[in-house]
């Protein structure tokens, strides 16, 4: 019997049993020989529905990925909030190049119909798309903009940290707002059709100049609302060494935590415990770029001996990823399953 992909991965994501750990990737999955297959480009492919869906349904039926994941940039909601946005080239994601709230949050509430603004339509679009396109068999991913990373969009970075410091008070303003923001684009995200949420939301955690009291007392808590409020399945990715930042984000809420490969999977399980799963880490860059597909076979089957919950790369997909690497992920997993004498469906 041929495996139900988004069934086994819900299970997988609440903790229940999976008939084989579901290999795919939370995060952007974009390539040149992707793009070239399909037709469907950078930058065309983040603003056009059919295009942005056939990209990302390649990863599936291309790439053998158990999961469509999309779109490919963190920039939708900065868009939609009135940043400026370089739209990037085949190879460079989108980025932000204006912060309109640099000064601090006067004038910053949440759009009337935000639904309508920017590429927010193009997105949803593509997830109705999607959704008619797999007939409900593989489960569909939704990438977006986490409050904080929405935050330092609106406020560039370098303010947001000595606020953090200064004046608690605009960042409870700003998060208070973003999380908003999040809320109703995702739960819209949901209504269109995607099954799950990932929210990659860790620049600034990752950076190591956030103090745990601000984690703590200034993030958890929209976290925590941001969670309690979805319709749906939410995961947070979170990059760069954060290890000792795990135990107060699995309790927030989220299904589960998408870690890079700078954390070890057992000291994160041993932090996370059962409040969430935990998903990960091949490493993006030097195995999945620079490897060989034996290379990556062999990162793979380390993490699942680790105990990872849904394998993973701890990141987003460089676009000059080979076809073969990011095959050779769901390779890797059917033949641990092979070797351990575990049943593959």
């Amino acid at each position: 019997m041929e495996t139900n992909l988004r069934k086994n991965f819900l299970n997988a994501l609440h903790g229940k049993p999976v008939e084989r750990v579901p290999a795919l990737s939370v995060t952007q999955t974009g390539t040149w020989k992707l793009m070239d297959m399909t037709g469907a480009s950078w930058p065309d492919a983040h603003s056009d529905p059919e295009k942005m869906a056939a990209l990302a349904l390649a990863g599936h039926e291309i790439a053998g990925l158990e999961a469509v994941r999309y779109p490919y940039c963190l920039t939708v909601l900065a868009e939609a909030l009135g940043c400026e946005v370089r739209m990037g080239t085949k190879s460079i994601q989108p980025s932000v190049l204006s912060h309109p709230f640099s000064k601090g949050p006067e004038g910053l509430k949440v759009p009337e119909a935000l639904l309508e603004k920017g590429r927010i339509p193009v997105v949803l679009k593509a997830t109705e798309i999607l959704k008619a396109r797999t007939g409900g068999e593989v489960p569909l991913i939704a990438g977006m903009e986490g409050p904080l990373t929405v935050f330092s969009h609106l406020a560039e970075i370098k303010s947001c940290l000595i606020w953090m410091i200064k004046k608690p008070d605009y960042v409870a303003q700003f998060m208070e707002t973003c999380t908003e923001v999040c809320i109703e684009y995702a739960n819209a995200l949901l209504d269109h059709g995607a099954d799950a949420l990932c929210m990659p939301d860790g620049g600034i955690v990752a950076s190591g100049m956030m103090p745990p009291s601000v984690l703590e007392d200034s993030v958890k808590p929209f976290y925590k609302e941001f969670c309690k409020n979805l319709k749906g399945p939410k995961i947070l990715h979170i990059c760069g060494e954060v290890g000792g930042s795990l135990k107060t984000l699995s309790e927030c809420g989220f299904d589960a935590i998408s870690i890079e490969e700078k954390v070890s999977i057992k000291a994160a399980k041993a932090s996370i415990g059962d409040r969430a799963r935990l998903i990960g880490n091949i490493s993006p860059s030097g195995t999945l770029l620079f490897g060989t597909p034996e290379h990556v076979k062999a990162e793979a089957k380390q993490c699942l001996s680790d105990g990872v919950d849904i394998l993973a790369p701890g990141c987003g997909i460089a676009p000059m990823t080979p076809l073969a690497n990011m095959r050779a992920i769901v390779e890797a997993r059917d033949e641990w399953y092979e070797e351990k004498g575990k049943r593959v469906v």
